[in-house]
């Protein structure tokens, strides 16, 4: 079934519950049925993307993340995620940027996308064109489609200007960014919704404008020649 159970939100609710190994053990049949219910959910969004953009990513299982925790930093020592998350990246050099799905009970589901942890060198090409001209990047996240979906960029910033950029810049408050996110949130009721894949699917279609117009800008350089 390619839709999210009633049952596997349940199940999720439950191990917020008890996240401890003994609780997990003893429903672990019920663990793996509602796994294979995300991963039916996974592959369905995977292959309605796969109709409009290049993923990299090979399945519905292999976008999922692990549910075990890493506690090793963490004042939080519980062992288990209360959520299904998954991930989709763009394939081939020329495609950047990638896609997450997060579903958890209580109406913390969202989906988004963008850049979550850009390196240093594409981060430093994204803000050397936002400081040459962040006309069209201003157009699109101030478009009606981006803003009636998602709203307002995510992702932090720094509390000053970069180093090497003007504090005074008039773009000064995109320069600031060290991520570039968008977000919508879903409830509950909307996620138990039967084509909710096929909403996923168009609400990661409209991020397209901004994935395109990142691509293009971290393919080439200052001068706009490619660099493959």
């Amino acid at each position: 079934m390619a839709s999210i159970s009633k049952e596997n939100l349940a199940f999720l609710q439950l191990l917020g519950k008890n996240n401890n190994r003994d609780w997990f053990h003893a429903h672990k049949s019920e663990y793996v049925k509602h796994h294979e219910n995300a991963i039916a959910f996974a592959d369905s969004v995977l292959e309605k993307m796969n109709g409009h953009d290049n993923i990299e990513t090979l399945s519905g299982k292999k976008s999922l993340f692990r549910i075990y925790r890493d506690v090793r930093f963490s004042k939080d020592k519980s062992p288990y995620k209360t959520h299904w998350g998954g991930g989709l990246n763009r394939a081939t050099k020329q495609l950047r940027g990638g896609y997450y799905f997060h579903i958890q009970p209580g109406g913390q589901s969202f989906v988004g996308g963008g850049f979550w942890a850009p390196n240093k060198d594409d981060l430093f090409r994204i803000r050397e064109e936002i400081a040459s001209d962040a006309e069209e990047l201003r157009s699109i996240i101030n478009s009606k489609e981006i803003q009636t979906t998602f709203g307002a960029l995510h992702g932090e910033q720094l509390k000053t200007a970069p180093k090497g950029f003007d504090k005074d810049h008039p773009d000064i408050d995109l320069l600031r960014f060290k991520q570039f996110v968008f977000i919508k949130k879903f409830s509950d009721e909307e996620v138990l919704e039967a084509q909710f894949d096929a909403v996923v699917n168009e609400t990661f279609k409209k991020l397209r404008p901004f994935l395109d117009l990142m691509s293009d800008v971290l393919t080439t350089d200052s001068n706009g020649s490619p660099l493959f």
